[in-house]
């Protein structure tokens, strides 16, 4: 098999060929790694590489044809899914000083190396996850394959560069306010964030950031994030509690019938201190279109709730206390206090603010973004909608530094982050699809959200606009296989 041809299959189709006989596991983690080898030095994608141990494994591996995904290569974000005897920073000096090496697998790891799954490294990701752009001092920035001088988003914008450009089919992403969907639109890609509960984060985390915070994949088809969902669901013990288990497997849902839903759309900012920008709304405009065409409903509506003042404050308290508890974690961990001096300054800001909250004031926070979880539920539950399309960020991907300028990065966010965070509190699934160019040729996605627990909707409805080849057929500039 050819380079370019590797680079353009997705991992069920790359599978498939693995199971057949007609390409071998380590045939195919050869080609990965001369994909890596080709367009990694200009990404910066992959941080941690595991090429030789990955190889060895393809090697041993054997012909199980009981593993869906046998074979297939894919990559680890630096940030969740610790691996037994692998490095893991999490974006962070102080955990690259030690080398910090974790004693076992997560749950999803495990998982995904019982699918059969080959890793070959693990990815760049922003110092604890903290923004929606990959740019560690750490590690350094990485670069999205469409224009090297945009970010590729975050926080997992380093699986998501190294999909993109063909390094990978699929890689493990988690999103805590957008950080798979956000990477996904910022690089043409599938971003699916399940419901709250459906994959676990045990062993060593229940619920973070209040449940707001979950893992999942980024892929190139709707087909790869539904299986990948399949292998990834289901209630692991200690979690503290578990999504309702689907009808069947999400994969059934690909190509299923979606009947005629009723969709809302917003293609603004709910907040009106934000302008709308004309590229990300003409794409929700354009798949309101689309949708239409395929018989939905679709008319102008969003959740009262998404206006209310007060979700970002409240947000931030859950957020902030969030990563001190954590980064105090890690204290215990190694053994002496992490200073804030070792930290990135807007994440030793948030240190700060952590430490100042109370215990009263961190509950009265999640009881406000309880409340607002309830008001958000009344678009789905009391007015009848099934789906609401809106852009997935509210603007095209920045250049690189905008989001990471140590004055003015984190008051920038909110111009971006205005439609993704909302839907992890209420702990809804979501997913980013590749549906537009901006007017300068970078990716724009548009989001589509389901009322909780159904993801089979959001999957249904994905399939159905891929297959009406609603998605983009373009490949970005810096690709293994060569450009279209």
């Amino acid at each position: 098999m050819q380079l370019d041809e590797y680079a353009r299959l997705d991992a069920t189709g790359l599978a498939g060929l693995i199971r057949s006989g007609s390409l071998s596991a380590t045939e195919a983690v050869q080609l990965a790694l001369e994909a890596a080898d080709s367009v990694n030095p200009e990404l910066n994608a992959i941080i941690h590489p595991r090429y030789e141990r990955a190889l060895e494994e393809a090697r041993s591996a054997g012909g199980n044809d009981d593993a869906p995904f046998a074979g297939v290569p894919i990559v680890l974000k630096d940030l969740g899914a610790p691996m037994a005897g692998e490095p893991y920073y999490a974006g962070t000096a102080f955990l690259r000083e030690i080398n910090y090496v974790p004693a076992a697998d997560s749950y999803l790891t495990a998982r995904l190396r019982r699918a059969g799954f080959m890793v070959i490294g693990r990815t760049n990701c922003p110092e604890m996850g903290t923004n929606i752009t990959t740019e560690p001092l750490t590690y350094g920035p990485t670069h999205n394959p469409w224009s090297s001088a945009h970010s590729p988003g975050g926080s997992s914008g380093g699986s998501a560069a190294a999909v993109s450009a063909g390094i990978v089919p699929v890689a493990h992403g988690n999103d805590g306010g957008g950080s798979i969907r956000i990477p996904a639109s910022c690089c043409g890609l599938v971003g699916l964030k399940p419901s709250r509960g459906r994959v676990s984060a045990g062993p060593a985390s229940g619920d973070a950031w209040a449940g707001s915070a979950i893992d999942n994949s980024l892929a190139r088809s709707v087909r790869d994030a539904a299986a990948i969902l399949d292998v990834l669901a289901g209630y692991e013990p200690g979690d503290p509690y578990t999504a309702p288990p689907p009808a069947r497997p999400f994969s059934s849902e690909v190509g299923a019938p979606a009947g005629r839903l009723r969709i809302g759309f917003l293609d603004r900012p709910a907040l009106k201190e934000f302008a709308a920008d004309p590229d990300c709304s003409a794409a929700v405009l354009s798949t309101a279109r689309i949708l239409e065409g395929l018989g939905h409903v679709v008319e102008e509506a969003h959740p009262a709730a998404m206006e209310r003042e007060g979700f970002q404050q409240h947000f931030l308290t859950v957020v902030t206390g969030s990563i001190a508890a954590e980064i105090d974690r890690w204290s215990a961990v190694l053994g002496h206090r992490i200073e804030p001096k070792v930290l990135e300054p807007d994440n030793a800001t948030f240190y700060r603010m952590g430490t100042e909250v109370t215990a009263s004031q961190y509950l009265r926070a999640v009881q406000w973004l309880h409340d607002y979880r309830i008001r958000m539920a009344e678009f789905w539950h009391g007015e009848g909608f099934d789906l609401l399309l809106t852009p997935t960020i509210a603007k095209p991907p920045p250049e690189l530094g905008y989001l990471s300028d140590p004055e003015y990065g984190q008051a920038r966010i909110p111009e971006y982050q205005q439609f993704t965070a909302q839907f992890n509190v209420t702990g809804q699934p979501a997913v980013s699809l590749p549906m537009a160019l901006s007017s300068t040729g970078l990716p724009i996605g548009v989001q589509l959200v389901a009322a909780y627990g159904r993801e089979d909707l959001l999957i249904r409805l994905a399939s159905q606009l891929e297959q009406a080849g609603a998605f983009l057929s373009q490949r970005p500039r810096i690709f293994a296989g060569g450009s279209l």
